[in-house]
């Protein structure tokens, strides 16, 4: 319940607004007079909604109240549904119905109407006010004939004339009158009609006929007529303005003597009539058309071509005087040159032949004459080469004279085609350039056509596959010295250069830098020269060392020290040992003697003893041996530290390695005992 309230607020809202969009059509303002009547053709549609119109209300000059919300003024007409048709009518009277037509028609019609009226629709679900402007004048409205834009003679031509008014059952006439044809033969030629549109009401008559070179001049007249009371009410006159061509037309040569190149020429136009006055002359003078607004035409320095002269006076139309010939004579024209041989493009050493020709000359006694950039070579129409050469290139002009005068031809650009020549590499700023700094090699040549490609080589003939005309060393580096080449290619071959040498100096800062290396290396080779030799005396009293402990026959023994019980020292000489207490901290050498075996054969290149003592009385037995002194802070060989044997003495066994069979061990082995 509380929903429907608002629900139909709403509705009420949408009803009455213009959201409904009610939709009139009707003449803008309509026109009448006092005591005639006003037709008002008027249709409307509502976009919403299909109830039809409950009421209407025709108000005059009415204004909104915005107290009361409503519409006032003087109410012409107001009808209800049902709708009743007043008996006998108003002067007002609806003639539409009650979903579209809305026609309005007012008989009589009173000055006061002039102003509006508001036409109040309304139907179920919403309302609307139309405006109609009414314009009502006391006297008969005026006519207006409209004519074409331009009458002619001789051309067909339609004229109206109109009355922004119609009202059915109002009589009216419109009647046409010409100035000078009292037969009133033009009535025959008008037609009266009326349109009662939504968009015009108006009566108009056309009067369609073929006006005269006469008619210019004349009064054309429109009037309106009562009908029924005979009379005129209006009328509308205009002067009829037809216009035709000018008539004998004539050129005329104001200076009829001989007319040369160059000379000033004055013709005019002539005519004898014309309608209306001539407005505008127009020359057809070679070829073209001047329009100008004067009867002469003067010509400044006449062409030697001028073509035959006409001109044409003109208003609307243009009418042609006969041709005029002007003998002019002039110097020889269209002077070339032209190239005979080749027919096409010229190399260096072709046979070349070049003829100068024109294409008139009045008179026609010629002479022919040569030039090259400007400066005279010959007399004579043929200019030839047996072998042309790329000097022979340039613009060649030919010029041909007669006795009103000379005239010189176009410069015929004479190129000669050769492959590049003068080929050389220029070096910028100079050939000999500090590393660090910029340089440019430019390929310079002279050719033509144009070099389009370029490459270039160094000193080893290596392409350094840069193909522009300049070459940039930025920067430059030691490494680029040398000689480089460039190659320059157009459509007729390829040449190379002559070498051309760059030249680049160290820079002060590379100087420095290598003088300080320099020192450097020399440095460091006297440091490693020093120490060298220091590790080669090291390494060579190693080796010496070394070199005692070892059999020249290869042969070795191990001394270790006996874990067994000794045997008591046998009263036999066996082996000889010494003790030299003067060589403290070194080598203790003992020579061994072996007797010879059944089975032990001599062998040479046994060790002897380093001394320079000659050889052994008997080398087969013999071995050379040392014995070291025992050291306190570690074990020599397997020489155990701790052994409760006298720290000075050391204990060796001899193990007699040589070439065959091993004699059998013997329980007594021989012990030397060495005193440091």
């Amino acid at each position: 319940m509380h929903l429907l309230v608002p629900s139909l607020l709403l509705l009420e809202y949408l009803a009455f607004s213009d959201s409904s969009k009610w939709r009139f059509e009707h003449p803008h303002t309509l026109y009448s007079w006092k005591g005639a009547c006003v037709w008002i053709p008027c249709t409307y549609t509502v976009l919403r909604g299909k109830d039809e119109l409950e009421e209407l209300i025709v108000y005059r000059n009415y204004k909104y109240d915005e107290a009361t919300k409503n519409f006032e003024g003087l109410i012409l007409y107001n009808n209800t549904k049902p709708w009743k048709t007043p008996d006998p009518p108003g002067r007002v009277q609806f003639l539409g119905d009650q979903r579209s037509n809305c026609t309005i028609h007012i008989n009589p019609v009173l000055e006061e109407d002039d102003g509006w009226l508001g036409l109040r629709m309304t139907r179920t679900t919403s309302k609307w006010m139309e405006k109609i402007d009414l314009n009502i004048s006391k006297s008969p409205l005026p006519l207006q004939i409209q004519l074409p834009p331009e009458i002619q003679e001789f051309r067909e031509v339609t004229l109206t004339c109109l009355l922004n008014f119609s009202c059915p059952g109002y009589n009216i006439q419109l009647q046409w009158s010409l100035e000078g044809d009292p037969g009133g033969s033009l009535k025959e030629h008008a037609i009266t009609s009326t349109s009662l549109t939504t968009q015009t009401v108006s009566t108009q008559s056309k009067l369609t006929f073929q006006p005269q070179w006469m008619h210019h001049g004349k009064n054309l007249t429109c009037q309106l007529w009562d009908g029924k009371a005979e009379q005129m009410l209006s009328k509308e006159t205009v002067l009829l303005d037809v216009k035709h061509a000018p008539k004998e037309v004539t050129t005329v040569i104001e200076n009829p003597t001989r007319i040369q190149e160059g000379d000033t020429v004055t013709l005019s136009c002539n005519y004898s009539s014309s309608n209306p006055g001539v407005t505008q002359y127009i020359w057809d003078f070679q070829g073209s058309q001047m329009k100008q607004s004067h009867e002469v035409l003067i010509i400044q320095k006449v062409a030697w071509d001028t073509r035959p002269v006409a001109c044409a006076a003109c208003n609307q139309w243009c009418s042609w005087a006969p041709i005029v010939n002007l003998d002019v004579q002039y110097a020889p024209k269209d002077v070339r040159v032209q190239q005979i041989i080749p027919s096409s493009e010229i190399r260096s050493g072709d046979r070349v032949r070049l003829e100068c020709t024109f294409s008139s000359s009045r008179p026609r006694d010629v002479r022919f004459f040569w030039k090259k950039n400007g400066i005279f070579l010959k007399e004579g129409k043929e200019l030839s080469f047996d072998s042309i050469s790329p000097e022979d290139a340039g613009n060649y002009n030919c010029f041909v004279n007669n006795s009103v005068g000379q005239t010189t031809s176009e410069a015929r650009t004479l190129q000669v085609l050769y492959a590049p020549r003068m080929l050389h590499v220029a070096i910028s700023p100079k050939d000999q350039v500090m590393e660090g700094k910029k340089a440019v090699l430019t390929c310079e040549s002279d050719a033509y056509p144009p070099v389009f490609r370029y490459a270039w080589f160094d000193w080893k003939n290596q392409n350094l596959h840069h193909y522009d005309q300049m070459l940039r060393l930025d920067p430059v580096k030691i490494q680029h010295s040398g000689a480089y080449r460039c190659e320059a290619t157009n459509q007729l071959g390829t040449v190379q250069s002559p070498p051309s040498t760059l030249t680049v100096y160290y820079s002060p800062e590379t100087i420095g830098r290598r003088v300080a290396v320099g020192v450097g290396f020399c440095l460091a080779t006297l440091l490693l020269a020093f120490w060298g030799v220091k590790l080669q005396r090291s390494w060579k009293r190693i080796r010496s060392q070394q070199g005692l402990q070892e059999s020249s026959s290869g042969q070795s023994f191990f001394v270790r020290k006996q874990k067994v019980r000794r045997a008591p020292l046998s009263e036999e000489p066996h082996s000889l040992g010494c003790y030299n207490p003067v060589m403290e901290d070194a080598i203790s050498y003992a020579a061994l003697r072996f007797p010879a075996g059944d089975n032990d054969t001599p062998r040479t290149g046994d060790a002897r003893t380093l001394e320079t003592e000659g050889p052994s009385p008997n080398t087969d037995d013999t071995v050379t041996y040392s014995v070291l002194k025992k050291s306190r802070v570690g074990d020599y060989e397997n020489v155990l530290p701790d052994s409760p044997e006298d720290e000075g003495i050391h204990y060796s066994e001899l193990v007699h390695l040589g070439v065959g069979e091993r004699p059998l061990a013997q329980e007594a082995v021989e012990y030397v005992t060495l005193k440091h």
